[in-house]
């Protein structure tokens, strides 16, 4: 007798690509039919891992912080389409909305099918600290998961505070390595997160020219609110034609960016494992982080990367510290990510678990 697929729903944001690359692990795996509901719309690589039939799309505008009247509203409709697929797990993804909605469902409309919720960073270590409502209902969403994910140890250990029960700890990694860089840059540096307050830009651009001396560059990729001061930022500390905007770039683009660049710079107030941070160490750059747990996950200060103080900036010496044995850093961190930070070994690791659940 052929045995009956395992059938499961991720809920979450369809045009985020971060739910695209969970969809484009799981649709492969033997055994497993996926279905998939997005609080707004789907990105076109949906349709190669999720058939339209298999999909419902609610075409709300979520606010991952909570506050999201216009998402409850649904819940209805939702219920009434979780109950005809009758899935074995619900799979939500950012806890504060889509774990929220899932619990809902369960609770006040009997949807069947076991909660798996995997968190992203915010919705546990920024959104439960607004408001006792939103620690509230994200310790509810915890423990009512048999299962959760998390990217990083340091936010396992806040979710099992709040009441999670089980917490499988692996990185949102790489989906393929990249080529080895074939020549690097000593003089270049590379940033890369959004140019919002959250992930300091200023800061790193200041850290950029404490650790540059006269002739470094540094390449500052994406976009964001604070691009316009950061740009004046950066003449006014007389950095000249030595930063360089270039705005949000192709996966293409990015990539020839980090092949190139010896040093990479991320410099949040707040973060989990970061996936920039494994794709820069997957390219042979050396990581200069800011001073988090879940930073220090990844990176040894002094030997594999820096680790900026929050209190002042590292000095040029810190720099050469490192900058002798760069290229042995550099095959170390991709030999780090090859082994610990592949994204489909470990989506298969959980899907086993799931099993054992089921």
């Amino acid at each position: 007798m052929t045995a009956q697929p395992l059938r499961l729903v991720l809920l979450g944001d369809g045009d985020s690509p971060h739910l695209l690359k969970w969809a484009r692990a799981l649709a492969p795996v033997a055994g497993l039919e996926l279905w998939a509901l997005s609080s707004r719309g789907f990105m076109p690589g949906f349709d190669a891992c999720v058939p339209p039939a298999r999909r419902l799309a609610l075409g709300t505008a979520p606010d991952h912080a909570g506050g999201n009247v216009s998402l409850l509203k649904q819940l209805p409709r939702v219920a009434r389409w979780l109950k005809r697929v009758d899935a074995q797990w619900l799979h939500a993804h950012y806890l504060t909305s889509h774990g929220t909605l899932a619990w809902l469902a369960q609770r006040l409309f009997g949807v069947r099918g076991r909660l798996v919720s995997s968190a992203w960073g915010s919705d546990i270590l920024v959104t439960p600290q607004q408001s006792e409502l939103l620690r509230w209902v994200t310790g509810r969403v915890l423990r009512a998961s048999v299962l959760a994910t998390s990217d990083s140890q340091v936010m396992a250990t806040r979710m099992r505070e709040m009441g999670a029960g089980e917490v499988m700890v692996f990185p949102f990694g790489l989906e393929a390595m990249p080529p080895a860089p074939t020549a690097k840059d000593d003089a270049l540096f590379f940033a890369n997160r959004g140019l919002e307050p959250l992930y300091r830009p200023e800061r790193v651009l200041k850290q950029f020219a404490a650790l540059a001396g006269g002739t470094g560059r540094l390449v500052v990729a994406n976009d964001g609110s604070l691009r316009a001061a950061l740009e004046q930022q950066a003449a006014d500390l007389g950095l000249g034609q030595r930063v360089q905007f270039v705005g949000r770039l192709s996966a293409d683009s990015q990539s020839e960016w980090y092949s190139r660049a010896r040093w990479y710079i991320s410099l949040p107030q707040s973060d989990s494992v970061a996936v920039s941070v494994l794709e820069a160490m997957a390219h042979g750059c050396v990581p200069v982080l800011s001073d988090l747990p879940a930073n220090r996950e990844l990176v040894r200060d002094g030997d594999n990367g820096l680790i900026v103080p929050e209190q002042g900036l590292l000095d040029r010496e810190a720099l050469t510290r490192v900058a002798p044995r760069a290229d042995a850093v550099a095959a170390a961190n991709r030999a780090w990510v090859q082994q610990h930070a592949l994204f489909a070994p470990c989506v298969a690791a959980f899907v086993t678990r799931l099993r054992e659940l089921t």
